[in-house]
């Protein structure tokens, strides 16, 4: 389960009803509609720009907009507090079983937990480390080792082909 794909499909189909009621007009660009977490964890586990962009074309002011949202959204059974902080951001706090949910999810799934076709066999090539053979390896050359590896490794896990590249710099015959 992904989290915030989840909330964003709730908080569109809450703006959609929206529409559907008269709240809203119809037709809103649901685009530029972010769910992410918010920049202090303190504020909750996700928050929406949802208000924020669609006050404008549905000519509302943002805070009032993200209030009449954020109230429909406090009945989803799987929050448990809403809030809405500043000019329009709706931070939502999520339940405990939720959690569970997505945990036995990542468990089930095992080592192909995050897999996709993302990549949809795209070919891309990684090159790491590139170290130079005349000269003492450094923590550097770990990290980007590790980093490039971790990345590659990544890049296949969400359907990309790779090519994984070593290069050995500067054999010592460079002017």
């Amino acid at each position: 389960m992904h989290v915030f794909k989840y909330f964003r499909d709730i908080v569109t189909k809450e703006i959609e009803a929206m529409g559907a009621a008269g709240e809203l007009p119809g037709g809103l660009d649901l685009d530029r509609v972010t769910v992410e977490p918010p920049r202090d964890a303190a504020h909750g586990d996700v928050s929406t720009n949802a208000a924020l962009v669609l006050a404008k074309p549905a000519g509302r002011k943002p805070r009032d907009l993200a209030e009449a949202l954020a109230a429909r959204l406090a009945r989803a059974p799987v929050v448990t507090e809403v809030s809405v902080a500043g000019p329009g951001f709706i931070n939502l706090r999520l339940s405990e079983s939720l959690w569970q949910r997505c945990l036995a999810a990542v468990l089930r799934a095992g080592p192909d937990y995050g897999a996709s076709t993302l990549g949809a066999g795209r070919k891309v090539n990684v090159e790491y480390v590139s170290t130079n053979p005349t000269g003492p390896l450094t923590v550097g050359h770990a990290r980007g080792a590790v980093v490039g590896d971790a990345l590659a490794s990544l890049l296949a896990k969400v359907g990309f082909a790779v090519t994984r590249e070593y290069y050995i710099n500067d054999a010592g015959e460079a002017s």
